[in-house]
């Protein structure tokens, strides 16, 4: 699969390093250093360019930049029509303490307004980066932690769930894109838990059912 990364901070260059080395021919893009990028790519037996050529013949395009930031990468990533966009991005202030999208909509539907032809889906937006490379090297083990995805589209869902399998997650449909009201929330508790709380930021989950 050729996927395109917008992003090359913690997710985006976690994300596409492991999904090139599932085999997957990944494009990265979007950073402040040129140097940063090219080594990235390098590191990761990957490309690197300009959102726009990470875009333009992906299959998938990770949108994975801090939230003040999507309007300049997708405005640079250029037409995105009938691409598979999977949106890692909760809408957080400056400060990155608070949400400023919720509840009676959501960043994942803002985005999809600025979208209103690319086939939306949200993944990977509930794990801290610091677990990413861990989950991966633990593939292999039973049962895999858990990650929440959602969307309307059943297609880009099902690429989702290749995508989230690759890493290492179990993937766990919640639903629709509305589901993003209730999923960006859980996302601050997963942050709370990983950064604030003992333990340390390697947190993975898993949801049971009792039977």
């Amino acid at each position: 699969m050729k996927i395109g990364i917008l992003g090359s901070g913690l997710m985006g260059g976690k994300l596409g390093t492991i999904w090139a080395r599932a085999g997957h021919d990944v494009a990265f893009s979007y950073s402040r250093s040129s140097d940063k990028l090219d080594r990235l790519a390098r590191q990761a037996k990957a490309r690197a360019g300009s959102p726009a050529d990470a875009a333009r013949e992906a299959d998938a395009v990770l949108l994975a930049v801090h939230w003040s930031r999507v309007d300049d990468v997708l405005a640079q990533a250029g037409n995105l029509a009938d691409k598979v966009v999977v949106n890692c991005c909760v809408p957080l202030d400056l400060r990155n303490q608070d949400l400023v999208v919720g509840t009676t909509t959501s960043g994942a539907e803002e985005l999809a307004r600025k979208l209103p032809q690319a086939r939306l889906v949200c993944a990977f937006n509930t794990s801290p980066s610091e677990a990413l490379f861990d989950v991966f090297e633990m593939r292999q083990t039973s049962p895999r932690p858990q990650l929440l995805y959602y969307g309307d589209d059943r297609s880009a869902k099902q690429l989702a769930r290749t995508l989230i399998s690759d890493a290492g997650y179990e993937p766990l449909d919640t639903g629709p894109l509305r589901s993003a009201r209730f999923v960006e929330p859980f996302a601050m508790v997963t942050a709370e838990l990983a950064y604030e709380q003992p333990g340390g930021p390697k947190l993975i989950y898993r949801f049971e059912h009792l039977r």
